[in-house]
C-alpha cells in the first residue's frame, strides 16, 4: 500500500475544513449528520474543532458490499435527529461518483432543514456522475481505491491514521486470504 495523505497532512486538512466550517456558520447552531461507517473518524476529529452549538447524528448509507464496485444504495436514517428548521452539515468520508451524497441530500431536503451543506475528507478526481459538489473538501485525490482514516476495504484498514491506496498486490493478497477462509469452512 502506498501512502497518499500522511497522518500529519490529514490532521492539517481536517483543521482547515473545521476552520472553514466555523467561518461559514459562525455561532449559529448546527446539526451534523455523519454518514456511517466511513465518516466516523473524520466526524470525531472535526467536531472537536467546531465552536458553534452542535447536535450530532448519523445516517447509514452503503452501496459497496465487500467489493470495489458500486451497487444499489441502502439508506437507514433511524439514528438521524430531527432536522426540520435546522442548518445541517452532512459529513462523509469520500465523494466518488456523488450518487450517495445526491440521494442523501434529496432525503434530507424532504425533511425541511433550513439549509444542507456537505463536507468530505476526500474528493476523487474525474469520477463524478452528478452535478453537485461538496461544500467543504479536505483533499482531492486521484482515481485510486483508498483506505485508512475511516475508509475500508472489506471492513479492514479503517483504523489507519493516514490515507493509503491499495495496490494490485494488496487486492490479490485479500482475494487469496478470502479464498483460503472459504476453503477451510
Amino acid at each position: 500500500m502506498k501512502t497518499l495523505i500522511s497522518e500529519e497532512q490529514v490532521r492539517e486538512g481536517v483543521t482547515r475544513m473545521a476552520f472553514e466550517i466555523n467561518q461559514t456558520y459562525a455561532n449559529r447552531p448546527l446539526t451534523i449528520v455523519g454518514v456511517l461507517t466511513g465518516s466516523v473518524v473524520l466526524l470525531a476529529d472535526m467536531i472537536r474543532q467546531l465552536t458553534m452549538p452542535l447536535r450530532v447524528g448519523v445516517v447509514q448509507a452503503s452501496s459497496y458490499r465487500g467489493a470495489t464496485s458500486r451497487g444499489p444504495l441502502v439508506i437507514n436514517s433511524d439514528l438521524m435527529p430531527d432536522i426540520a428548521n435546522h442548518d445541517v452539515l452532512m459529513v462523509d468520508d469520500i465523494f466518488d461518483t456523488g450518487h450517495t451524497m445526491a440521494e442523501l441530500i434529496q432525503l434530507m431536503e424532504k425533511l425541511g432543514p433550513t439549509s444542507v451543506r456537505t463536507a468530505v475528507l476526500l474528493r476523487k478526481s474525474g469520477q463524478q456522475e452528478v452535478t453537485i459538489q461538496p461544500d467543504f473538501i479536505g483533499f482531492d485525490i486521484p482515481n485510486e481505491f483508498v483506505v485508512g482514516y475511516g475508509l475500508d476495504y472489506q471492513d479492514e484498514y479503517r483504523n489507519l491514521p493516514f490515507v493509503g491506496a491499495l495496490e494490485d498486490e494488496d487486492l490479490q493478497r485479500h482475494a487469496s486470504r478470502t479464498k483460503r477462509n472459504h476453503d477451510s469452512c
